[in-house]
Parts: C-alpha cells; sequence; structure tokens
C-alpha cells in the first residue's frame, strides 16, 4: 500500500513538471586555457607592482593605565561581600600598547591616507615600505571619526603615490586586490571580486558607502588599498565581517571618491565642517511607496525648529528626491550628500508633497556649532559618560536595540571604581528611571540626591546585566 502511494505521488509530480519549459544552457561550448600557450603564466604581477610601492606598514604605540596582578572579579563589590574580605588593589601602572595597520602614499611628499581607527590617541606612528625597511616618523594632518578616514604624513620625499581610480564607475564582479600587512607579516596582496557597491548601514561608521569584496582582509590589514586590476585605488580597506575575527569573505572598503574628498579637506583644514539643514529621515517602506509618486528619495519624518529646514519651509512627510542637480536614492543618500558639503553653502532642494514637486532654497549651518548636536561628555562621581551616537556604537560593537549611555572612564580609587564601574558599560537604568540620554541620568541624579537617595544603577556589560550601588 505505502508503495503504491509512493508511485502515486511521484506520478503526479511528473505530470505537474511536464508544463515547465526551462531555459536551457547552451550545451555546445568550449573551454579554454587563459595562458596563450604552454609557456605563458597568466599574472597581474606587473599591474599592481606600481601600486605595491605606495602602500605602506604603520606601527602605533600609546600608553594605558592597566591594574596589576589581580583579578578583575576579586575587584568586584559583591565578590568582596560574599566572601567576606576587603583588601587594598594594586596601584595601576603604565603599559605601553603596540599595534601595526596598513596605509596608502597619496602624494609624492609623504601625505598618506590611513583609518581613524589605526591612529587613533597614537603617542607615535611609524611608517615603512613595503619594500624597505627605513623607517619613517610619521604625525596625524587630520582625521575624520565619522568616515573612520585619518591622514598622516612623513617628512620626506619622492614617494611613488597611489594612482585614483573612479569608483563610481567600480561593477560588481570587477577584480580587485587588497595590499596590506595583516597580522603584521608584511606586504601582502589578496584577490578577489568586488561583491556588492554602495553598502550602509552596516553600523561600522557614521557616514558609509562601502565597496564590499571577498579579496581577504585581516587584522592588520585596515588603512591598505584596494585596487582594479590596473593596479587603481578603489577603496580604503575598512573592516570586515567575522564573528571569529578571521576573514569570512565580508570585507568593507570606504570608496576611493570619498577617499579623494575627506584627504582633500583634511589636508587644507585638519578637520571636516559639514553641512546641517535640520531633519530626521527615513527610507520609504513598501506602503509608504504607494502614497508618493516618487519611489526613491528620504523621507523627512521630524524638522527641527528654527533650523534650515524649517526656514526653507519643509515639513513632516515631505519626500527630499533631490539636491541640487543630485538625485536622492534613499535617507542614506542624502546624510551623505549633505554630508560632503561646507557649511553655509546654499542649495536647492527639490521635494514631492501632496503628488507634486516642488523645489526651495536653504543655507546650510555647521553640524558641530548648532545645537541639534548635545554635548556629548558628561562626568561625576569618577565616571565619564558618552550618549551612544552612531559612531561611539560601531567603535564599541554595541548593537542598535540596546539603549542607554556608556561609561568611556572610570577614575582610579573613584567611588565608581570602588563601586565595580568598567570602561564599556552601559548604563541602561538608575533606581527606577530608565535611561536613554546623558540627560536622563544627570536628571535622575539631581533627584535623588534631593531625596539622599543611594543610586542603584543598572548595566550592561557584554549581554550581562548588573546592578551597581553608587554611594
Amino acid at each position: 500500500m505505502k508503495k503504491l502511494t509512493i508511485i502515486s505521488i511521484i506520478t503526479a509530480t511528473s505530470l505537474l513538471g511536464a508544463n515547465i519549459s526551462f531555459n536551457d544552457a547552451n550545451t555546445n561550448y568550449n573551454r579554454i586555457n587563459p595562458a596563450n600557450d604552454a609557456n605563458t603564466v597568466l599574472s597581474f604581477n606587473s599591474s599592481i607592482a606600481k601600486a605595491k610601492k605606495s602602500v605602506v606598514n604603520i606601527s602605533t604605540s600609546k600608553t594605558l593605565k592597566v591594574q596589576q596582578g589581580v583579578n578583575s572579579l576579586m575587584d568586584d563589590p559583591f565578590f568582596q561581600e560574599f566572601f567576606g574580605f576587603h583588601f587594598k588593589l594594586p596601584k595601576e601602572r603604565n603599559q605601553k600598547s603596540t599595534s601595526l595597520g596598513s596605509g596608502v602614499i597619496i602624494s609624492k611628499d609623504g601625505y598618506i591616507v590611513t583609518n581613524y581607527h589605526v591612529v587613533e590617541d597614537a603617542e607615535e606612528i611609524i611608517v615603512t615600505l613595503l619594500d624597505n625597511s627605513k623607517e619613517y616618523k610619521a604625525k596625524i594632518i587630520g582625521s575624520d571619526p565619522k568616515t573612520d578616514l585619518a591622514i598622516i604624513k612623513v617628512d620626506a620625499k619622492n614617494f611613488e603615490a597611489i594612482s585614483f581610480g573612479d569608483s563610481s564607475k567600480a561593477l560588481e564582479g570587477d577584480i580587485v586586490f587588497a595590499i596590506g600587512n595583516p597580522f603584521g607579516v608584511g606586504g601582502s596582496i589578496s584577490q578577489g571580486i568586488i561583491s556588492g557597491l554602495n553598502k550602509d548601514n552596516i553600523g561600522l561608521n557614521q557616514y558609509e558607502d562601502f565597496i564590499q569584496t571577498d579579496a581577504s582582509i585581516n587584522p592588520g590589514n585596515s588603512g591598505g588599498a584596494l585596487v582594479d586590476s590596473r593596479g587603481a585605488l578603489l577603496g580604503i580597506n575598512s573592516a570586515i565581517l567575522s564573528r571569529s575575527g578571521g576573514n569570512n569573505g565580508i570585507g568593507f572598503a570606504i570608496p576611493s571618491n570619498m577617499v579623494k574628498t575627506i584627504a582633500q579637506k583634511l589636508i587644507a583644514d585638519g578637520k571636516i565642517s559639514r553641512g546641517y539643514i535640520g531633519v530626521m529621515i527615513s527610507n520609504l517602506t513598501d506602503d509608504q511607496k504607494e502614497i508618493y509618486k516618487s519611489k526613491k528619495g528620504a523621507l523627512i519624518s521630524n524638522v527641527e525648529k528654527d533650523k534650515p529646514a524649517d526656514k526653507a519651509g519643509l515639513k513632516r512627510g515631505d519626500l527630499i528626491i533631490k539636491i541640487d542637480d543630485q538625485n536622492v536614492e534613499n535617507a542614506t543618500d542624502l546624510k551623505n550628500i549633505i554630508g560632503s558639503l561646507a557649511p553655509n553653502k546654499e542649495i536647492k532642494v527639490t521635494y514631492e508633497r501632496a503628488g507634486q514637486n516642488s523645489t526651495t532654497e536653504l543655507k546650510l549651518i555647521d553640524m558641530d556649532n548648532t545645537s541639534a548636536v548635545k554635548k556629548n561628555d558628561y562626568s561625576s562621581d569618577g565616571l565619564t559618560l558618552k550618549n551612544l551616537s552612531d559612531d561611539v556604537r560601531a567603535k564599541n560593537q554595541i548593537p542598535k536595540d540596546i539603549k542607554g549611555i556608556i561609561i568611556a572612564e572610570v577614575a582610579p580609587n573613584s567611588n565608581a571604581a570602588n563601586a565595580g564601574f568598567e570602561v564599556g558599560d552601559v548604563i541602561i537604568q538608575v533606581n527606577e528611571t530608565t535611561i536613554n540620554s546623558i540627560d536622563d541620568y544627570v536628571k535622575e541624579l539631581k533627584n535623588s540626591r534631593k531625596q539622599d537617595r543611594k543610586l542603584m544603577i543598572w548595566i550592561n556589560r557584554l549581554g550581562v546585566l548588573m546592578g551597581l550601588v553608587l554611594k
């Protein structure tokens, strides 16, 4: 009986499939050897030889304060209370920390572009060429944490400057090479293809427009070059997505066109001043696309009072579709366009409202000098706190679903240190109040002090929730 049933099912399936017309590939094809003959070797050596001369090793050092000789568990007040003993912890000592990365020479007189996180807080920067052991001391010219780019310079001349490719012309499937110093083994080259373009919302930087590649990028490759098969720079290798820390074939590079823009500004001014219009924006959902004629753009969800967008008459629900002559594809596109423009620049905004396209003009203000950007640091009781901005989340690998404020510093021998707080803890609640910002924390701190209450501060430490008492 079971055999008959099985046969019936197979027969029915076969009959249903008989009506499908498959698009078969040509079966009459040839296989060829990429080499011309048995005495030819396929190689990209000559293509990347020049580019390799433009990539450098970067070694940095900085001083860290560390406790000596004590397990951090023994510093936990709960641990001490549970086992019924207290003891004085050893003092901190200074320890020199070194790290390795890569960079790319962009001018003959020694300007080098690298990742911001490669040279962040560095007290000393040493640069060496991939094919030369001579060391050069470098200094930081300017940095931009929001794009994870920095410019350093060495006092020497006649370097081989990289040739910049146009990253807007790159296509998925193009062959690329990652050149850098992975794991500190020295100059190394890995091959792959461009796996994706215009990647954003990765959570690495505040301004993202990554080139994705499967060329192997490992620790130490950061700041190195991603070049095409001609040896032209397409991007600066920045990060990988990996659970283990090793290469999984998902690497990201900052596109060369963005690198060129940022580098020019950093060399000229030492910093990046970005335009600001004062709106909150989002992408169109599928349901929202049914309401708007334009299916692409950045949807305004809020307009800040007395900021440029408000003064120009923009409102919640307007869909921004163009800035000057540049089309706006989505919210990230608008953020990157506005962020690339200087304060005080006058721009024309094209938007859709109630099915009609309109234009307005406005003058950008400085993002860093507007009251819309609140102070991000607060210190009290030995704690230095920061709001969870996009760049803070990216740097500390904090998921977007975790709300609160992060502990950036803990002063030695302070009330906070004695209570067991650690750098990287995320404060999520104080007493009965949920904490989403520094303002929430300050308000609850004042209320508790007025009532002469001790503070029960709840923290998220790498996914573990703990309640610490701050006296």
